[in-house]
């Protein structure tokens, strides 16, 4: 039976070109979207690592603030002490301007045991910045005052950059060097991973470092930790205060809805995506629809042969579906070549998961979908009388 399939379709093999030729490029489409879905699930799976809801960001023009280190230093501990005596206040802490959801970017790199590691997210975070996002330590400790006096540098790694360093070894208490390896940095604890861009995105390599009083003249955020209670009211009672107590700009925001606002500029352009790849696969059906019907009109004589010499109407449907399933699978042979390239040379540094579970469920789409154009022209192909179509022959 296949061997007599695989003759008809090299028989006709310039009609099926473009049959072929519309299940690869339809493939290639599928394949990238559901690249990107696969990819936006498993981050979407994981766990932020931190609670955002109740916390409010504090962005303030530090120009017109004393340059003097330790009239800085008093300064910001007397706003410290304020900000915390406000009963709607829980938590409060500086932090450089990346933190979460901010659209700020600081990296850096790491070198361990001769290997770099690049582009590694580096944030200089205030003494209550775990307590604010509630961040997770999973091994050693979060800062003590103690750090900011050392030999080498404490740093906090997150846990995808400690599995690349040290595997399944401990962290703790081990050195690694800065981006040129000139000075050492000792770590004292793990944290969960933050995904800071957004639900949709990975946390990729962290470090966090105690911000100290040199780093203050740089400070312009503070995020603090709001309780139930707080409401318009209170957020403009704080506008005042940090207006006049900065004496320039103040801007104050929400975490969720900064959240929102940065899960949809990766959810937005998905959806454009997605509904351009349906009107191609549309069409693209609509295609495979059209040649499989014009192939039966063709091949009426043929059909009508088979039914004359006792061929069942379901079996001319059979054969008329496998051979659209074989060019299916002539195709994806094909299409599979170009997409296990992706995973084979680690094509936009995404896990080999993703690409592979974007080939199977892309390679099981396009069967479904071959399998359903080609299932209504099989059984009108099956209700061809003998007589009528040898009649027209």
């Amino acid at each position: 039976m296949f061997k007599h399939l695989f003759k008809l379709i090299w028989n006709k093999r310039k009609q099926n070109f473009l049959f072929l030729s519309e299940i690869l490029v339809s493939f290639l489409v599928i394949f990238a979207v559901f690249s990107f879905l696969t990819f936006y699930y498993q981050n979407y799976s994981k766990p932020l690592g931190f609670e955002y809801k109740k916390v409010w960001s504090i962005n303030y023009d530090n120009g017109l603030l004393t340059k003097n280190n330790d009239s800085l230093q008093l300064f910001y501990d007397n706003l410290y002490k304020s900000l915390k005596a406000m009963p709607q206040i829980e938590e409060v802490t500086y932090t450089g301007a990346n933190y979460p959801y901010s659209n700020s970017t600081m990296s850096t790199g790491v070198n361990h045991q001769g290997k770099k590691f690049d582009r590694v997210n580096n944030y200089v975070v205030g003494a209550d910045y775990k307590k604010v996002w509630n961040v997770s330590v999973i091994e050693g400790r979060w800062f003590l005052p103690e750090d900011v006096v050392t030999k080498n540098k404490h740093i906090i790694i997150n846990e995808t950059l400690k599995k690349q360093m040290f595997g399944k070894e401990t962290a703790i208490g081990k050195l690694i060097g800065n981006y040129d390896d000139k000075e050492k940095m000792k770590v004292v604890g793990v944290v969960q991973d933050i995904k800071a861009n957004g639900d949709f995105w990975p946390a990729g390599n962290a470090m966090f470092s105690r911000l100290d009083t040199g780093y203050l003249k740089n400070t312009s955020d503070i995020l603090i930790k709001v309780r139930d209670g707080a409401d318009a009211t209170f957020e403009s009672e704080l506008y005042k205060f940090m207006a006049n107590t900065m004496r320039n700009a103040v801007e104050i925001r929400h975490m969720d809805e900064m959240r929102d606002a940065k899960n949809e500029v990766t959810i937005m352009p998905m959806v454009i995506f997605i509904i351009i790849a349906s009107f191609l696969i549309i069409n693209v059906a609509l295609g495979l629809f059209g040649v499989l019907w014009y192939n039966i009109n063709k091949r009426k004589g043929e059909i009508g042969l088979r039914r004359a010499i006792g061929a069942s109407g379901s079996a001319v449907s059979y054969q008329l579906v496998m051979e659209a399933m074989i060019l299916a699978t002539m195709s994806l042979i094909v299409g599979s070549f170009f997409a296990i390239q992706f995973p084979l040379l680690n094509v936009f540094n995404i896990p080999a998961s993703v690409y592979i579970i974007a080939m199977l469920l892309s390679v099981l789409f396009i069967y479904l979908l071959v399998f359903a154009c080609s299932l209504y022209p099989g059984k009108q192909a099956s209700g061809i009388h003998p007589a009528v179509a040898l009649h027209e022959e």
